[in-house]
């Protein structure tokens, strides 16, 4: 699977709510879509959703795991990344080669990404505004794949000021690269029952970063 070339946008096409903030917009269609949440529950059965806390305690309201041999965690001894499983202490199952694929036909770069995030998002479930700042080179770009219900993502600069709210469908593909690598971003509301492709109901977020030091 990869993202169809007939649907890569030009740069002219990417949305430029913060400069560096690419879009794009049905990267993935209707059957690589479903290959890839059935690759996505696959590994889960290894590595198991669940909800973690926040530093002072309150959890989220989405559920997480993560792929690779790096993960993000969250509980009270702050944000990091870590080998392994939290609640089961087991190793994270490998990235679906499929992301690795979109990858590289997206952002690219001399490394490869070795984190990746699962969050799902439930009727109801939100991320407040965030950076992305755990990982050890933060001049590498993050990738984003939406899965399932239909998202509405809210992006400003960095530094602060007006932010942008978009919607972001299944198979909607977008990366934060340059200027909008540390942008402030976040999930105010999944459309419920916008998508059935997510057992259960609900929107998949994937998320590809380069978390460690170590060469491609």
């Amino acid at each position: 699977m990869s993202a169809r070339s007939a649907n890569t946008p030009t740069p002219a096409e990417f949305t430029t709510a913060v400069e560096g903030f690419r879009l794009w917009p049905g990267a993935l269609d209707a059957a690589a879509q479903a290959d890839l949440v059935g690759a996505v529950f696959a590994r889960l059965e290894a590595a198991p959703l669940y909800q973690p806390k926040t530093p002072g305690g309150r959890p989220f309201s989405v559920s997480m795991s993560n792929f690779g041999p790096l993960g993000w965690v969250s509980d009270r001894n702050g944000y990091r990344y870590q080998a392994t499983h939290p609640q089961t202490g087991r190793t994270w199952p490998d990235i679906p080669p499929a992301l690795l694929d979109l990858w590289e036909a997206t952002v690219g770069g001399p490394r490869r990404p070795d984190a990746c995030l699962v969050n799902l998002y439930r009727e109801g479930a939100k991320m407040g505004l965030h950076q992305d700042k755990d990982e050890a080179d933060l001049s590498a770009p993050v990738l984003s794949v939406s899965l399932g219900d239909a998202a509405l993502f809210r992006i400003g600069p960095a530094e602060g000021g007006r932010t942008v709210t978009l919607r972001l469908d299944s198979g909607d593909v977008c990366a934060l690269t340059g200027p909008a690598r540390l942008a402030r971003h976040g999930v105010d509301r999944v459309l419920a029952g916008s998508s059935r492709l997510i057992p259960g109901g609900g929107r998949l977020n994937l998320t590809l970063r380069v978390a460690g030091v170590s060469p491609r």
